[in-house]
């Protein structure tokens, strides 16, 4: 039997304090976080702007031993994905929604070394990313309309995710299936038990002062409520 599966939880620079990144990017990794965010807008995919390539190599200066994930809130992927593999991303996130054959880029990002994820928005169905999964290193569903830092968790994508989860399961594949925006400690546990094992998390980890207690107690309640849903169900991941 499989070891089970363990609850990531990934902080978003987009809701840190830039002034203080260097003590930002301390705390998280006191406190286990492995990887980052960094949340990449471009203002037409998107209404909002936000973090280029030079934030990354700055992220990676700072924090070598940090992954950063580069996630690609923009309506041209195949052209800026390249820019954030040289700046030092090791995965890189993009839509399925502005891809123009997305299991084609996920192949060709996969090729240059660096991870892969491939994201939904709150109204693309699940189907879209059903046949990239074995293709993918990370599955995102988008739990709040893209674009802003603090929205309100979308309970309506719980289907969505638990749909997801199923795929997974039933195809035996590693790929990590993760939910990004309005995660706190109440919709961790939704998320998780919805069977997410990846949560993204801006205000709930950067939203009160201490960052590393914060992820500490959202590793906590999401692991829990993930072990749960593996009880309920009779899986071991």
């Amino acid at each position: 039997m499989a070891p089970a599966r363990r609850v990531q939880i990934v902080p978003s620079l987009l809701s840190a304090d830039l002034a203080r990144l260097p003590e930002a990017l301390k705390q998280v990794q006191s406190a286990g976080a492995a990887e980052v965010t960094v949340d990449v807008m471009d203002g037409h995919f998107v209404a909002n702007l936000a973090f280029g390539p030079d934030f990354v190599r700055t992220v990676k200066r700072l924090a070598p031993d940090l992954r950063v994930d580069a996630h690609l809130m923009v309506t041209n992927p195949e052209t800026t994905a390249p820019w954030f593999i040289e700046a030092g991303a090791d995965s890189v996130t993009f839509h399925w929604e502005a891809a123009s054959d997305a299991r084609a880029l996920a192949r060709r990002l996969r090729a240059r070394g660096v991870a892969v994820g491939v994201a939904i928005k709150p109204a693309t169905a699940a189907e879209g990313l059903l046949p990239l999964l074995g293709e993918v290193d990370t599955a995102l569903v988008m739990t709040v309309e893209p674009g802003f830092g603090g929205a309100r968790f979308l309970e309506g994508m719980l289907p969505k995710i638990a749909s997801l989860r199923r795929a997974l399961d039933e195809r035996g594949l590693a790929c990590r299936l993760q939910v990004d925006g309005g995660v706190n400690g109440d919709t961790a546990a939704l998320a998780a038990s919805a069977g997410a094992d990846s949560l993204v998390a801006g205000a709930g980890v950067f939203g009160k002062p201490d960052a590393a207690e914060n992820i500490r107690v959202l590793l906590q309640i999401a692991q829990a409520a993930f072990d749960g849903r593996n009880k309920q169900e009779g899986t071991c991941l």
